[in-house]
């Protein structure tokens, strides 16, 4: 009988097993690079939110308001103008599952205001944003003179 240079059985199913092993091994790590991933998106998409305030209060040389509701975030001038539409000017949606909260540090009162002003100056309270998702968590700390963001806790799933 003549040998034929092809793999036996055996071998074929041991290195299946080991790819299948190695498959389990990897998916895991992969759901954690997505997760960080969306919620990395999520961080600079209101960071972006931000930044258009800052922008858009110190070239129109006036305030704007980030506002919260159960949906969304989004950005508006404090006053409207006479001929002005009432839309937002920029939104950020979350998603089913999703919340994004805001809070003052150096407020006075117990109750915080669901708003964030930036005033003529490009200057803003000191506010702290928290994110909690599917992909995970996120604070943010703003400080009041340029509106930059520290991160101070961040958490993919």
């Amino acid at each position: 009988m003549r040998r034929s240079p092809a793999f036996t059985l055996v071998e074929i199913v041991i290195a299946v097993a080991i790819m299948a092993t190695l498959l389990l091994l990897a998916v895991p790590s992969l759901e954690g690079v997505l997760a960080d991933r969306k919620l990395r998106a999520s961080l600079d998409a209101f960071n972006n939110l931000v930044r258009q305030a800052q922008e858009r209060s110190v070239s129109e040389h006036r305030a704007y308001l980030i506002v919260w509701t159960d949906k969304n975030v989004f950005l508006q001038p404090e006053a409207f103008r006479r001929d002005e539409d009432r839309q937002p000017v920029a939104t950020f949606d979350l998603e089913h599952g999703q919340v994004l909260t805001l809070s003052f540090p150096a407020a006075l009162s117990a109750k915080q205001p669901g708003e964030w002003i930036f005033w003529p100056t490009g200057t803003c309270e000191p506010a702290v944003v928290y994110f909690a998702g599917r992909a995970g968590t996120w604070t943010a700390s703003y400080s009041p003179l340029t509106a930059h963001g520290e991160l101070t806790n961040y958490a993919a799933k």
